[in-house]
Parts: C-alpha cells; structure tokens; sequence
C-alpha cells in the first residue's frame, strides 16, 4: 500500500501512543524486509565520541571546516552563527586545500565543508569549487558540503568538483522560513535548490529541523512532502535543542516522540531512501530516548548515538555497523534488499 506522505503522515502526527505503536511497527519491519539488518552508526570526528561499543579511530578521520569562520549574515533565531564555532575555519581556498591535505596525511576518510551564509541564504562556495575540486581528485577524500540555498553557478561548480554529498536544511512552512531563518519563500527556493542540485547529478542530503518553531511542531511533514519528489540520496533528521545566547536559549525540544513520529512518516513515506537520525540534537536522556524511536521507527543510522540506543538495536536483531564519518554518506553504504 502506498503511504501518501501529506495525508497518512498527518494521522501519524495526531495518533494516540497505542496507534503510533502500530504505524511505528509498520515502519519497522518495511525497513527490515528492505534495508536488512545493519544499523550504520556515524560518528564525525569534529565531536569527540566515545562509548563501550565504540572508540573513534582518530579526531582527524573526519573533519568539520567553515569557510566564513563564525561569520554568517542570516543571523537564524535558533543558532545566531553560534554552531559555526564548533567548526575550524579556512577562510581561503589555499587554508581548506592546506588542512585537507593534513587529514589525509593523518590517515583520514574526508571532511565536512560548511560556512555561514549571506543574507539571501548562500554559503560562499564559489571561490572554494577548484580547491575542492583538487581535494576529491589529489587527495581522494570524501567531501561533503553544506550548501544552504545554491544557484545554477554553484550547483554547476560543486559538480565538477566532485562532492560526494550535498546537505541543506528544507522547512515546509513559509512562514516559520521567515521567522526563524529570515528567508522569505524558503520552502519554494529550498525545492528548487534541490532541483538544481539533482539536474547537476549532486547526491542530495536534506535535513529536517523537528521543532524548529520554538520547540513546536511545524512544516515537517510538508518538508518531507518536499524532499520526496526531489530524489533525495537520503533524509537526516536533527532536534532542535537550547543554544545559549540566541533567540532560543530558553525553549524546551520536541519530544523523542514527536521526533520519532516524524521519522515514521519518513520511514512509510520514503521506502527506498535511506533515513537517519543526525548529531544535532539534545543531549541526555532525551538523547537516548530520541536513539530508541528513531531505530523503532526504521532508520537505517543514527549519529553519535548512545550505548543504551545500540543495546535497544541489537535486542530488535539489528546489527551496529560503526563509521567514524558524517551521517550524510549512508546512501554510499545502504544497501536495498527488497525494493518497492
């Protein structure tokens, strides 16, 4: 039966606990009869990660870079350019090729390459395309590239540069585009982003903010509704958690089930696209409850998660398979067993 994203997903979103056990269920062994039984487990190495399943094997296998620094014109009511910091900055083309060139010497796998953006919403990639382009064909790492809203010139330069993956965040309600990431028409110019991107052949790695209203629920199900008829490589899913000195200091998250309802949808929407829950997230027990809805509602991986979470995957017979990279590759080592 074909789940219609729009309506199916929203009786998921107002289903009472017992009903969500149901759709949740469902979810679950579509991904098993699909997917199979691994349950990859990201860990990037910006954030340093350790649990007893799991060392990393290196704080340089995979890096995080900001080619603005802590710069970003947007000024995003949840973030205020504040998770930039966590990032190392190469503000040239000749740092970020120089810092690549070190993890590779380090024995590395690849880098993440983000920035702020402009006040219309674009990372200035543009003068990095060629020492990108050098990056993936003198070094052979893995790259993948958080984008914000792109232009036919960067989709075309990123293109020839190889990247392996494309990340932006899509939000389905125009009116919370506007509040939150002061973007007027967001979801429009985030669809056709997506568009440019796929005309370009660049896998495409959509995430999904939950909660971004102030910790409401708002636009998810649309943004998915949009991510679906874009081909994406595959959906990563991030909760919105407190950030000090922002707008949002003070909200309270969504609740691990709100987001695993919403992974759900994801889940029976999206059968043959690979669906992970991302790094970006409380911490905590909210943490570790979010881990455990995200498996019980079909994802194929989740990021830096939680030992508890890998002992709730191993007693539903999933198998743990550890990454020390970002979770935007799993369409690289997802494979379909049974395709819809």
């Amino acid at each position: 039966m074909v789940f219609e994203i729009l309506s199916d997903g929203r009786k998921v979103m107002d289903a009472s606990d017992e009903e969500l056990e149901g759709w949740m269920n469902d979810a679950f062994e579509r991904r098993l009869r699909r997917f199979g039984r691994s349950l990859f487990c990201y860990s990037p190495t910006a954030y340093p990660y350790k649990i007893p399943d799991h060392t990393q094997s290196s704080p340089h296998n995979f890096v995080s870079l900001s080619v603005t620094g802590t710069a970003c014109s947007l000024n995003c009511e949840h973030c205020d350019g504040t998770l930039l910091t966590g990032m190392e900055p190469t503000l040239t083309p000749e740092n970020l090729f120089k810092r690549c060139t070190d993890v590779k010497n380090r024995g590395g796998e690849g880098v993440l390459i983000s920035g702020g953006s402009d006040s219309k919403g674009h990372v200035p990639l543009d003068r990095f395309a060629e020492a990108i382009g050098r990056v993936k064909a003198e070094l052979d790492l893995k790259v993948v590239v958080h984008t914000g809203l792109v232009s036919p010139k960067t989709a075309e330069l990123l293109g020839n540069a190889g990247i392996d993956a494309a990340m932006l965040d899509v939000i389905g309600d125009a009116d919370l585009a506007e509040r939150v990431y002061h973007l007027k028409d967001g979801p429009r110019q985030m669809e056709r982003s997506l568009e440019i991107l796929n005309g370009r052949g660049i896998p495409t790695v959509p995430h999904v903010l939950v909660g971004l209203d102030y910790g409401k629920l708002a636009g998810e199900i649309e943004a998915l509704d949009i991510i679906a008829q874009n081909s994406p490589a595959a959906v990563v899913f991030i909760v919105l958690f407190p950030v000090r000195n922002t707008p949002m200091e003070h909200i309270t998250p969504p609740t691990p089930r709100q987001v695993g309802k919403v992974m759900t949808v994801a889940r029976l929407g999206m059968g043959n696209t690979p669906v992970l829950l991302g790094c970006a997230r409380p911490k905590g027990e909210h943490k570790i409850q979010s881990d455990m809805f995200a498996i019980r509602s079909g994802a194929n991986g989740v990021a830096l998660i939680s030992q508890e979470g890998v002992e709730v995957a191993r007693a539903a017979g999933l198998e743990p398979v550890f990454a020390d990279v970002c979770c935007s590759l799993a369409y690289q080592h997802v494979a379909i067993t049974d395709a819809e």
